[in-house]
């Protein structure tokens, strides 16, 4: 039955033509035994049987000319005499065509000639039997005009439903390509992250064993002892270089599922180990913490820890020999203060005014869009007496 019925799905018009064909028939029977027609009245009645017939045929493939050629009939039967014959039926079908698939126009049109076809017949033939009157002339004529009304309301719903259906449609294709951006932007924003974290992790264990490896060599013959405690540093950060990218790269192959071999992320409680690597790497660094303590959210932390590790980064890049920095931490009733200072000769004010753009291109850039994440503000740039000054302030409640 499946079958039967895709396949009248797929050949309407053979579906329609079967049921003209047997309109038809119905028509030539009905002139052949109406007992009230006269012969030139049959012979019209042919070509109009005919017309009604193609209504009924061509209704889905030219609901509008259909219509038309349906109230032509129609007119054609009032001005000739023909009275209603079963062929009228072909009004029907046309009213739902067009108010189901018709244009706007067509289907007021349809409405408007169902409404005015019963009247019209009736006054034009009215009944003559002995058990007629003028109310059951009026009862008879409202209810044809209710069928047609009727045909004409149920293409309508179809009609109405069909676009609910195609909405619902359109709405979920919008639903998918909304939520496939919001993917999109949200590997972007994934990938981005993770490029400032390798950022991070490659310019500070990396600046460190450049410190450290020159040192080395530089002590190598006069202080052996020295050389192989900072052969020992480089080992040691090398490894922690290795772990963290090894964590990052499995974030960019593993996609989520990885997320946990990322945890803990380091925060304001690692800043005193960090300090104190940057003092073994040879640059004098004084930490103060101000206020009390407090638990920090994630972001917080790990965006705090990631400005001091970049500030830090960038003084031995750029501070030149004999430089020293200062690290002040305020837990402030509402925010985290940073203040990261030093004494060298720093980076050049056009590079800062450039954005900050060191040899990884990140730079200032990172730290901007760190702190921005967790909404908080930023303010760096050269000191007056030299060197390079950082104030972040990260609000303890983020969102």
């Amino acid at each position: 039955m499946q079958r039967i019925y895709d396949f009248f799905r797929r050949h309407p018009t053979w579906v329609d033509g079967f049921w003209a064909l047997v309109l038809l028939v119905v028509c030539a029977v009905w002139v052949l035994e109406a007992p009230d027609l006269t012969f030139p009245e049959r012979l019209l009645a042919v070509p109009l049987s005919g017309a009604l017939a193609s209504v009924v045929a061509l209704r889905r493939r030219a609901p509008e000319k259909m219509l038309l050629l349906a109230i032509g009939v129609g007119l054609c039967q009032l001005a000739l005499g023909i009275q209603t014959n079963p062929g009228d039926a072909a009004m029907l079908a046309i009213i739902y065509t067009c108010a189901s698939n018709g244009e706007r126009w067509s289907s007021r049109l349809a409405l408007l000639a169902g409404l005015a076809a019963a009247p019209l017949s009736m006054l034009r033939w009215p009944p003559h039997d002995e058990y007629s009157t003028i109310w059951t002339t009026l009862l008879q004529t409202f209810f044809l005009t209710v069928i047609f009304a009727l045909s004409w309301v149920v293409g309508d719903r179809l009609r109405t439903r069909r676009a609910y259906y195609a909405e619902l449609e359109e709405r979920a294709a919008r639903l998918h390509r909304e939520r496939e951006a919001q993917s999109k932007a949200a590997v972007a924003a994934e990938r981005a992250r993770i490029a400032r974290e390798l950022h991070d992790v490659v310019a500070h264990n990396v600046s460190v064993m450049v410190v450290q490896a020159d040192g080395a060599a530089y002590v190598l013959d006069a202080a052996p002892d020295q050389a192989k405690q900072a052969l020992a540093t480089i080992s040691t950060t090398g490894r922690q270089a290795l772990a963290e990218m090894r964590r990052l790269l499995g974030l960019l192959r593993a996609g989520d599922d990885a997320g946990g071999e990322y945890v803990p992320q380091p925060g304001v409680d690692q800043l005193a180990d960090l300090i104190d690597q940057v003092r073994g790497a040879g640059l004098p660094v004084r930490f103060e913490v101000a206020g009390d303590a407090r638990p920090l959210s994630s972001g917080v932390e790990l965006t705090a820890y990631r400005i001091v590790q970049e500030a830090l980064t960038n003084v031995r890049k750029h501070g030149g020999d004999g430089a020293s920095a200062s690290v002040m931490l305020g837990f402030g009733d509402a925010a985290l203060d940073l203040l990261i200072e030093d004494d060298g000769r720093g980076t050049r004010h056009e590079l800062y005014q450039q954005g900050g753009r060191d040899g990884l291109g990140q730079g200032l850039i990172g730290m901007r869009e760190r702190i921005g994440m967790v909404g908080g503000t930023l303010d760096a740039g050269p000191r007056p007496g030299g060197g390079f000054r950082i104030s972040a302030v990260l609000p303890l409640r983020t969102g």
